[in-house]
């Protein structure tokens, strides 16, 4: 009986692609997150706290379109190296949007900012409810 022979396709030279994982894990990976959010409420405003530790004060942006408040950051960052005949050119860019919808209950002029060691606090205050409602009752004729 003869061996059976197989054909085998090789390749002579094989290059990653810059998005494999062998090459280069951090690309193909999510390496974009969003922030954690914590919503508070008491009876006079509802909080949002954003954990946005390294994001400078001047990068984040909130805008208030409707009824839609939306927090936004987009930074983008270079570097350059020159040493001992070697050149090395970096940038990154990172970027997040999140949206909130505002509750009927808040007055809108009233929204305030504030960012302290990383977190990124917005206070959303409540209308004040009218407590001097006139209670009657109405006669039926």
């Amino acid at each position: 009986m003869l061996p059976t022979i197989t054909r085998r396709s090789y390749r002579p030279f094989y290059m990653p692609s810059l998005f494999d994982d062998d090459f280069f894990p951090a690309l193909s990976s999510n390496t974009t997150s969003m922030p954690a959010v914590n919503i508070k409420e008491d009876d006079k405003r509802y909080t949002l706290e954003l954990a946005v530790p390294g994001i400078d004060k001047k990068d984040l942006k909130i805008d208030i379109n409707e009824d839609v408040l939306t927090i936004s950051c987009e930074t983008k960052n270079e570097s350059e190296e020159n040493k001992d005949g070697y050149k090395r050119k970096e940038f990154s860019y990172s970027s997040f949007c999140r949206s909130f919808q505002i509750p009927d209950n808040v007055n809108q002029d009233k929204i305030e900012a504030n960012y302290k060691d990383g977190i990124l606090s917005v206070g959303l205050p409540k209308m004040e409810e009218d407590k001097n409602k006139i209670t009657r009752q109405v006669k039926i004729s």
